[in-house]
């Protein structure tokens, strides 16, 4: 039986591809009380309110025609661009990415940090090589793939 993310993919996914959008992140998560089902939407341009809106309509309509309801509970649909932290999900997004400053979550710590922001300067099939400010010094890290939990962009301040 598929998951309420693989169903909402299937569905959505095509409808994006038709206009030229592309599926960013899609969450299906328990707050307190509520279920939320997310979905974050971009497009090279980047991507407005009113095709938010669009996709959010779509979906809504399609889901209520499923039977049986992929989603039986009550829950809130968000229809969002992912923002100037987007995730980098999609291999298109990290190799997009290069010369960008990002933030690292990574699963085993790199000199006892298992968090780094940095300049992406290369991307490999094994590795992703970062430039870090530590203090007043500049240090490149290369960090294996296999170890990475999540990327994003992020803000340099």
């Amino acid at each position: 039986m598929a998951t309420v993310v693989e169903t909402v993919t299937e569905l959505v996914t095509p409808y994006l591809d038709k206009r030229n959008f592309y599926l960013v992140d899609l969450e299906f998560v328990k707050e307190g009380q509520n279920w939320f089902l997310r979905v974050f939407i971009d497009k090279e341009e980047g991507i407005d309110i009113d095709e938010c809106v669009e996709v959010s309509e779509f979906l809504s309509e399609k889901l209520d025609q499923l039977d049986p309801d992929p989603i039986p509970q009550a829950y809130f649909l968000e229809v969002s661009s992912p923002g100037a932290e987007r995730p980098l999900k999609r291999e298109e997004d990290i190799k997009n990415a290069v010369g960008e400053y990002i933030h690292v979550s990574l699963y085993q710590g790199i000199e006892k940090e298992k968090q780094w922001e940095g300049f992406l300067q290369e991307v490999s099939d094994d590795t992703l090589t970062i430039k870090v400010k530590i203090k007043t010094r500049e240090k490149v890290l290369r960090i294996p793939r296999s170890n990475i939990a999540k990327i994003r962009l992020a803000i340099q301040f």
